[in-house]
């Protein structure tokens, strides 16, 4: 979706905030989430009530995560030197050995761990993921092992049921989602809100609503968890909900463990929700804080853009296309290039879509904007050039209203040509004639299409009504005449035709049609000057 394509351009790096407590970095860290987890428990490694020993060994995991052995086992150190008897450390230094490649070591720190913590399941649970992060094939009997001395060390304990969820994640959805439910059903006091998160996002692919309804049960009862309020808001986000998605947003904010990027994402769901206002606002806090933030810079442009405000808009973009930090991507030179364009300065417009173009090439629908922009500047063989090629690239899966477009491209060169090259001019309504042609035979019956082919004809003629467009304007009322709704509808295109065809026949002295038609364009728009000019044609019969 182009909205969430867009969206995604407005976010930058993750920063993260002060912190109430540790338990939401523990938690972020066991719903896969790192980097985020990282920041917390950094972030409240000194605050009164962190269990420093357990933050040091999921701090410990994530730099081991990242290859970081020697900080891994700093951390490990630390953990062991805050507690001694924290069992979580020992597995820690198991799973370096393990990454080390000695699993006898390993087996030692393990059996250390279940020394230290006797029939906790979580700490044996540990163990086996410490195996299934190192080898889930090698140590295949050691995970099996370790996680049915979990299940019998504590009944219905939810983390062996997790691990074996990650285990099927990739080649069993299903079943993967099914232990992730048992986990959060077994999960009464909400020592493990993974399992509610792990379950939505299995889920999700297959009934985003139910996903969303787990996550939102998981809220209700840890309202102050931050991994709650940011899935829920991403859940939302992902469903398209995005007024939802912002709201969900504006109250996680609200938490001190929040990111300086979530931040940022909700200027841009502020922006997707039209919340324009709220939008800029957000935005200019955060460039308060850091002026160069071309990603907030980007929304106030678009923002400015979005609200009709366009001197404004130019200004924010300027701002934005003279900062030596900004990423300038295809999408903000469209966007440049749509703003130019409502100013008045077409041909500045066409610079714009052309580096467009250049920067990504392999977006082939950039080529249709490209091809507005010389339109409107009235670059009419390159308009048609451009056209051409993105419909010979799309070839048999052209969408006929493209087809269409390149048709009507073909016919404004023939215009443009008319007065000095007839040659060139007839040669691109030819171009024209044969294009339409190809989007009638897709779609017989579009009275629009019939229509266009009617005006390409006059072009054709230099102007003149001949028996080909009599035929085209016949064959339009035909399809016209099909839907009675058309009659308000395509007004337009009735009074045109009917006006045209009354005086092509007055001009072959064929009064009776020239008064019925003139007839025709009297009921659709009604006029004391027409009433009389039709009663005048009686005189002539």
């Amino acid at each position: 979706m182009k909205s969430k394509l867009l969206f995604s351009l407005f976010l930058g790096s993750a920063l993260g905030l002060s912190a109430q407590g540790f338990k939401d970095g523990v938690e972020y860290y066991r719903a896969d989430q790192p980097e985020e987890a990282a920041i917390i428990l950094t972030n409240t490694l000194n605050q009164a009530g962190t269990d420093q020993s357990t933050a040091y060994y999921y701090l410990g995991q994530i730099a081991l995560k990242n290859g970081d052995k020697a900080a891994a086992k700093s951390n490990f150190d630390k953990g062991m030197a805050a507690n001694p008897d924290n069992g979580y450390n020992y597995v820690g230094l198991g799973a370096l050995a393990l990454a080390d490649g000695n699993a006898s070591d390993a087996s030692r720190y393990f059996k250390d761990a279940k020394g230290k913590a006797k029939k906790n399941a979580d700490i044996l649970t540990e163990i086996a993921r410490a195996y299934f992060v190192s080898d889930p094939v090698k140590y295949d009997k050691e995970i099996e092992k370790n996680l049915a001395d979990a299940k019998k060390a504590e009944k219905n304990a939810p983390s062996p049921f997790i691990l074996e969820g990650d285990r099927l994640a990739k080649t069993d959805v299903g079943e993967a989602a099914g232990m992730y439910e048992m986990a959060a059903q077994f999960d009464t006091d909400l020592e493990h809100p993974e399992a509610y998160v792990k379950y939505a996002r299995t889920y999700f692919p297959v009934n985003p609503q139910y996903a969303i309804d787990k996550l939102k049960a998981l809220l209700a009862a840890q309202p102050n968890s931050a991994l709650a309020q940011r899935e829920l808001a991403e859940k939302y986000y992902e469903d398209n909900q995005l007024t939802r998605a912002a709201e969900q947003y504006e109250k996680y904010i609200q938490n001190p463990n929040h990111f300086k990027k979530d931040k940022q994402r909700l200027v841009g769901l502020l922006f997707f929700a039209k919340r324009y206002p709220e939008s800029y606002a957000l935005a200019s806090e955060l460039l308060n804080e850091d002026p160069s933030n071309f990603y907030m810079q980007r929304l106030q442009f678009y923002t400015k853009k979005a609200m009709g405000e366009s001197e404004a808009a130019k200004t924010a973009a300027d701002k934005l296309f003279n900062n030596p930090k900004a990423e300038i991507n295809s999408q903000d030179y469209i966007q440049y290039g749509e703003l130019l364009q409502d100013l008045g300065q077409d041909t500045l417009a066409v610079d714009m879509y052309e580096k467009a173009v250049a920067i990504s090439p392999e977006k082939t629908t950039l080529l249709k904007d490209l091809s507005g922009a010389y339109s409107n500047a009235k670059m009419y063989d390159k308009a048609a050039d451009i056209m051409a090629k993105y419909i010979d690239g799309e070839g048999d899966n052209a969408n006929p209203n493209d087809i269409l477009a390149l048709a009507r491209r073909y016919q404004n060169l023939a215009i443009s040509y008319m007065e000095t090259d007839s040659v060139a001019s007839l040669n691109a309504a030819n171009k024209a004639l044969a294009t339409i042609e190809k989007v009638i035979t897709r779609v017989p019956d579009n009275p629009l299409v019939l229509n266009t082919k009617s005006d390409i004809l006059r072009v054709a003629s230099r102007g003149n009504v001949t028996p080909d467009v009599i035929a085209a304007d016949q064959a339009t009322l035909a399809v016209l005449d099909s839907d009675p709704a058309n009659l308000e509808k395509r007004k337009n295109i009735y009074r045109a035709i009917y006006g045209r065809l009354g005086n092509y026949y007055l001009t072959n002295n064929d009064v009776e049609n020239a008064k019925l038609y003139f007839q025709k364009f009297y009921d659709v728009e009604p006029s004391e000057e027409l009433k009389t000019f039709i009663e005048g044609l009686d005189a002539k019969q």
